[in-house]
């Protein structure tokens, strides 16, 4: 029973990670190991700390080399060689283009090239781009403008249509990424999207065949995306997160980020506090002990979630996109999700409620991690499908050969 190890790196906005993973007949995806490196993350103009970046990215790799060294159930090498590579919302840029092809033959049907044809149709409507194609999901197929279906294999009809998606890496991400951990002795096996994956991976099939909406607050930034069949159909990313509600209470206060970050930001909860109790900030560096009331805090904090807010309302009225009222909304992220309260805090600005994605049984579950695991997962569906085509086509070879010899 053979099984194969895939190994992935993921960059949010703060944290830098790669993880480790196995494959078999028997297990679909087995994370073995997890290596993490806080960073100082990217806006849309590139790199926040270039000069530091190298160094974040190794640190990741090996925390989790590490991570196998010390597990007693990974065999084989513990050195990690080859490595695939999630590429950001930030750095992507997602195309949906409807597609329509005739189909041949006196009793006409979709078969596999049927499929093939029309991806290429939708393709070649896309407009030239400056980067490179790295993912391609359909939204949904219909058979002479018939209802909507995802699965159109041997379906009649005279006039196949599609909506197809396209997710566009940024060329200058994709050569600097293959150029530092080239340097670094790591081979890039491909370039995958992060939120595709996250999106295929944490939102249910039944909300995305409804249409839905994922909002992924980081640190830094924020991605909406809408999400119809298997593609992102909407992406676009905010430039604001959980780092400027942490941010604006070290101004406003007057107090280390870091003692906003973990004192107050992380322990604040949304709506009703019965406690209505002070934050308290222990004397430090000289420093001396401060209090600050809720309502003190509340000013700081629920104006930059109104923002986010607002403007996730306008990414969703721009994308041209009807959200009906059965178009579920999920939010994931570690900008708002480990706040008590912060969804329907959420809810109440979107005017829709707002789900939290369901966690992973793995050990690295968190909402912080969401964007690493389903970039994982949509590898781990690329390999399989990809060792399932050369099964078929092997088992179709040799039918043919034993053909042949028996003649």
């Amino acid at each position: 029973m053979k099984t194969t190890t895939i190994a992935a790196i993921d960059f949010g906005t703060s944290k830098i990670v790669t993880l480790v993973a196995e494959h078999s007949s028997t297990v679909r995806l087995d994370v073995v190991g997890s290596g993490l490196a806080s960073y100082d993350g990217f806006l849309h103009d590139g790199w926040n700390n270039p000069g530091n970046l190298n160094d974040r990215i190794l640190a990741s790799i090996q925390d989790a080399e590490k991570q196998l060294k010390e597990s007693k159930h990974v065999k084989g090498s513990k050195q990690l060689h080859n490595i695939n590579v999630g590429v950001p919302a930030a750095f992507s840029r997602v195309y949906a283009t409807q597609a329509h092809i005739q189909l041949k033959g006196a009793d006409p049907q979709v078969t596999e090239e049927s499929i093939r044809e029309i991806f290429a149709v939708a393709q070649q409507n896309l407009a030239p781009t400056m980067g490179y194609i790295i993912h391609s999901a359909p939204a949904w197929f219909s058979l002479d403008n018939g209802r909507k279906m995802i699965q159109p294999g041997n379906h009649k009809g005279r006039e196949l249509s599609a909506l197809i998606s396209y997710v566009v890496a940024d060329r200058n991400f994709v050569d600097d990424i293959s150029a530092r951990l080239g340097n670094l002795g790591y081979r890039v096996d491909g370039f995958y999207s992060s939120a595709a994956g996250e999106a295929k991976c944490f939102l249910p099939e039944e909300d995305r065949d409804r249409t839905c909406v994922l909002i992924d607050m980081g640190y830094l930034n924020t991605t909406v995306m809408v999400a119809e069949g298997d593609a992102i159909i909407y992406m676009d990313t905010i430039e604001l997160g959980g780092g400027n509600i942490a941010a604006n209470l070290a101004m406003e206060l007057g107090i280390p980020l870091s003692e906003a970050e973990e004192k107050i930001k992380r322990q604040y909860i949304f709506g009703i506090d019965s406690e209505n109790r002070p934050y308290e900030l222990p004397g430090s560096d000289g420093n001396k002990p401060r209090s600050f009331s809720r309502i003190e805090v509340t000013d700081i904090i629920c104006p930059v979630v109104d923002e986010i807010a607002a403007q996730i309302l306008n990414r969703l009225d721009d994308s041209g996109i009807t959200l009906h009222s059965g178009s579920k909304v999920y939010l994931t992220g570690g900008g708002l999700c480990f706040n008590a309260g912060g969804k329907d805090y959420l809810s109440a600005r979107l005017n829709r409620t707002v789900r939290e994605v369901q966690k992973q049984n793995t050990s690295s579950a968190g909402h912080n991690y969401s964007s690493a695991l389903g970039l994982m997962d949509l590898i781990v569906e690329t390999v399989t499908t990809s060792q399932q085509k050369r099964a078929n086509s092997n088992a179709l070879t040799r039918f043919f050969r034993n053909l042949f010899e028996m003649n």
